[in-house]
């Protein structure tokens, strides 16, 4: 009886950029890095760039079927925060990373 061996996904939140810094208009996208060896993914690594609002999307549509089963948090969307941008941004990132990891 052979082992099967075990399905691995990482998927990494990274690389936050600043779009249209200082204007009306600002937004940030990150890199999300996504490796597996899961035989259900045809690409083993793939690689894009996403919005906050994208998460949120996503959020919605996994709330939408996910029936009893809870669906994690996304970190808030406050424009309002104390500390720097970058800290900001930061803390954004991390909490972008659990929800996917979640």
């Amino acid at each position: 009886h052979s082992r099967l061996p075990q399905e691995l996904t990482t998927v990494r939140v990274q690389d936050p950029r600043v779009h249209n810094e200082g204007s009306w208009n600002s937004y940030v996208d990150y890199k999300i890095f996504l490796h597996t060896n899961s035989k259900a993914f045809t690409a083993k690594t793939s690689c894009v760039r996403r919005r906050y609002r994208e998460f949120a999307w996503l959020r919605r549509q996994l709330q939408k079927n996910a029936g009893l089963v809870p669906v994690p948090e996304l970190p808030g969307k406050s424009a309002f925060f104390v500390g720097s941008t970058d800290e900001f941004i930061e803390r954004r990132r991390q909490g972008l990373q659990q929800f996917l990891e979640r």
